[in-house]
This record gives C-alpha cells, sequence and structure tokens, in this order.
C-alpha cells in the first residue's frame, strides 16, 4: 500500500511482529484460550484514532475497543480528568460513603435519556452488570417473572445476560443450563427475513409475532420486560423498521410489559443521536449504557422512569465497584467531548462520507450483498450468493486479515460471521476514514478476484 507523508497507518513490521509474537508465546501459557482476541498485536500506546504496537506498528483502529473509545482514545481532556481524580479519591464504594460525581453523573444521564418523563440512574461494572440488573429492576417493579428477547441479539456473557443472548456459537457452546423464564422472537432483519417477506408489503409480520409468543410461550401477564438492542450489534448491525417499534411498544404498554433499550453499542452518538432510540421515537422504561461512556474505563448505567428504579429497596441495587468515581469522572468528561466536541453531528457526517465511498461497492463487488446502518454505526454484509444469501464467512475472514496485515483493524459481525462492521472513534477527520475505507477496498478487490478464480 502507497502510503502518504500525511498516513495515519504505519507498517514497519510483518503484522504481527516478533514482540507480539513472543508475547503471545506467553500468553499462550499463561491466559485461557476461552480469552481470544481478533488480532494478536500487543499494543503500546493509543491515541484519538490510532493505535501503536510493541513492534512500531500504527494501526488505523475501526473497532475502538468494541465500540468503547467514541471520543477517542485518550483524549486529553479525559486523561487529564481521571489524574485530577486518582490524585483526590480512586474508591470509597458509593454504598458506603458516596461522592458528588456519581450524583452528577447520574442528573446528566437522566436528562439525556429518551423520554420527557422523571428518571434515576444507578450505575455498575459493565454492559452485561447493566442488563443483570435492568431485568432485577423491571422483575421486582411488575412482579411478574418472563422476559422476551430476539433472535441475534447479544446482551452480555453473564448468567442471565447469555440466556438473553440470540447466538449460540461460541457465547453459549458449553455453558448451560440458562437462566428459566426467557422466550424469544424474530428480530427485524429484512434482509433475511425469518418469514421470507419483503417489507414493506410484508405488514412487518415480525413485530406481530409477539403475540403468537403469548399464545404458544408465555402468557403477556407473566412478561415483565421485552429486552431490545434498537440496532443489532453483534448480531450483524441490523436496525428494524420505525413501525416495528411502534407495534412492539404498542403492545408491550397494552399488557403493562416494560421496555428495556440496551444501548450498549448503539449509545453515546454511535448513530447519530445520543440513543439510537431517539431514530425510532422509543421511549424505553429502563435503558443501557456501557461501552463509550467512560473513554474506556470500566462503566455501566441503568437509567430508567424513577418510579421503577424505586422499586427496590435499600441495598437490593449496589456492586462494590459499581460507579467509581475515576470512572464517573471520565464519563463526566465524554459527555462534555459529545457537546464540545459535536460527537452527534460528527457521527453522521461520518455515515455519509462512508456511504457516499461505497455506494458503488454492490455493483462492483459480487461479494457485498448489503450496506447498512445509521451514523457512524455502518456494516457491509458479505455473501457467496445474492440469490441464497449463503453468507462468505471465510471471505470475511480473509479480507479482515488483509486489511489487519495493511494496517487497518476491523473486527466482523453477524450471526453467521459474515458482517464487516464500523466502530470508528467519531473524532477521526475524513482522511482517516478515507485512508481506512482504502485499505478494506482494496481487501475486497482481492477477495473477489480470489472468488471469480475459484
Amino acid at each position: 500500500m502507497k502510503l502518504t507523508t500525511d498516513s495515519s497507518i504505519h507498517v514497519a513490521t510483518e503484522i504481527p511482529g516478533p514482540v507480539s509474537k513472543l508475547l503471545q508465546q506467553r500468553r499462550e501459557s499463561s491466559v485461557p484460550r476461552g480469552v481470544a482476541s481478533v488480532l494478536p498485536v500487543y499494543v503500546r500506546s493509543a491515541n484519538g484514532v490510532t493505535i501503536e504496537d510493541v513492534d512500531g506498528n500504527r494501526f488505523l483502529d475501526f473497532a475502538g475497543g468494541i465500540g468503547c473509545q467514541n471520543a477517542g482514545h485518550c483524549s486529553p481532556e479525559v486523561v487529564e480528568a481521571i489524574r485530577e481524580q486518582a490524585q483526590q479519591l480512586i474508591h470509597s464504594c458509593f454504598m458506603v460513603t458516596p461522592y458528588e460525581k456519581y450524583v452528577r453523573l447520574a442528573e446528566e444521564l437522566n436528562r439525556r435519556a429518551p423520554g420527557g418523563f422523571p428518571k434515576k440512574t444507578f450505575f455498575v461494572n459493565s454492559g452485561a452488570e447493566a442488563v443483570e440488573n435492568a431485568v432485577k429492576i423491571a422483575r421486582h417493579y411488575t412482579r411478574r417473572q418472563a422476559v422476551i428477547a430476539f433472535d441475534d441479539a447479544f446482551h452480555g456473557r453473564t448468567q442471565m445476560a447469555l440466556s438473553l443472548t440470540g447466538k449460540s456459537k461460541p457465547y453459549k457452546s458449553g455453558f448451560g443450563p440458562f437462566a428459566s423464564e426467557v422466550y424469544r422472537m424474530p428480530f427485524a432483519y429484512c434482509y433475511r427475513c425469518p418469514y421470507r417477506l419483503t417489507y414493506p408489503a410484508c405488514g412487518v409480520e415480525c413485530a406481530r409475532a409477539i403475540e403468537d409468543v403469548f399464545k404458544r410461550q408465555v402468557e403477556a401477564e407473566s412478561v415483565a420486560a421485552v429486552i431490545v438492542e434498537p440496532i443489532l450489534g453483534e448480531g450483524g448491525f441490523v436496525a428494524p423498521p420505525k413501525e416495528w417499534f411502534d407495534i412492539i411498544s404498542g403492545v408491550c404498554r397494552r399488557h403493562g410489559i416494560l421496555i428495556i433499550a440496551d444501548e450498549i453499542q448503539t449509545g453515546f452518538c454511535r448513530t447519530g443521536p445520543m440513543y439510537a432510540c431517539e431514530r425510532f421515537g422509543l421511549e424505553p422504561d429502563l435503558v443501557l449504557s456501557a461501552k463509550s461512556i467512560a473513554g474506556g474505563l470500566p462503566l455501566a448505567a441503568v437509567t430508567g422512569r424513577a418510579e421503577i428504579m424505586d422499586s427496590p429497596g435499600p441495598g437490593g441495587l449496589g456492586g462494590t465497584f459499581g460507579g467509581n468515581p475515576v470512572a464517573c469522572a471520565a464519563a463526566l468528561e465524554v459527555l462534555n467531548a459529545v457537546d464540545s466536541h459535536g460527537l452527534s453531528e460528527r457521527s453522521a457526517q461520518i455515515g455519509r462520507l462512508f456511504i457516499s465511498i461505497t455506494r458503488d461497492w454492490k455493483d462492483r463487488f459480487p461479494l457485498v450483498g448489503d450496506i447498512r446502518g445509521f451514523g457512524a454505526m455502518q456494516a457491509i454484509e458479505l455473501v457467496r450468493d445474492r440469490v441464497t444469501k449463503e453468507p462468505a464467512e471465510s471471505e470475511t475472514r480473509e479480507i479482515l486479515a488483509a486489511c489487519h496485515r495493511r494496517g487497518l483493524l476491523m473486527i466482523s459481525a453477524g450471526t453467521f460471521g459474515n458482517v464487516i462492521r464500523l466502530l470508528v472513534p467519531l473524532v477521526a477527520t475524513d482522511n482517516q476514514i478515507e485512508e481506512g475505507l482504502r485499505v478494506l477496498e482494496r481487501a475486497l478487490v482481492e477477495a473477489q478476484a480470489g472468488a471469480c478464480a475459484a
């Protein structure tokens, strides 16, 4: 690849380089194989949209720690907020002796979350913890047990979160039995409609299937909540039609069922607005935030209607490290960046740039079956045959490996492992977006040539 003087990418060794290979040998004798890595290059530092490994290679990061770096790696403002807070207080446990930044961050999220009603927020350490606690709160408030989740969903790897997750391998394989009272229905995956219908003539049949769940799986009066990602994350960046949410939320309201919006990957301006719910006019009862909330520090939040959040009594919610003061300080600075750096509009600009660059890729590359997304949450689904839509899983791996060799870090998604997803930090410049997509385009050219030769 030809590098210009303003290139963000610098490849100095083979990928992975010699020092990374030595570290990988140490890892294999010390870390369980279940903790896999997409690319075994060992990172030394990161800044903005680039990461540098221990061999001196510099990568454009279009993965963002799986969507945790919307505000960019090591933002100077976030780093300074962490430093100042660490000098004053690292930990006291909010449940023992509280502190102001926890309260201030809760106020900010209450103000920004969808819905024009009083809200309250509490903090945990991870997205999976947020999911677990949202289910707890919903069950306590409704005095019901059942939860409905969706095919192709991903909600985490702890017991309840994994039970709600729709993809079996590798996430659930061998880890059962799973939590009871979890029921499932199709998501609005229009490109792979489970009913083999076409939108909009379908009448959004997949949303009306919730009534079948009540008839065949669990009565509505036993359902505490429906948990949904406004746009599937690990499931392949799939967005439903707006009417889908209208139907689902209408049914839930009629039956007194709470709506939990898992915005762990879609939140913090990834799709443009602060929360993807806003795109669909959805006002969930509980909304979950994590990933980009604290610039890379472990933090997650459950925000919801005040009367629902107040249902558990004192001591019913909590956790030793939840809402750690250093993480809260970082999160407050991330929110400042959302406003001062215009991350919402920047996300929309990145989306428009992505679309303009990839506009003709479906015409040029038969491997490209679908290009979809909102804002900076964009994806390309690869297929071997556009009629059968056979997933091009091995080709996806080859394309990503080619990108990695040339200094672009991207990752896949999708139940079939055939979706390339964009999770670039929102501070990326147009030149960086264009440089990264040129690398991806070259990998597609090579993969398509290989497919034709075969």
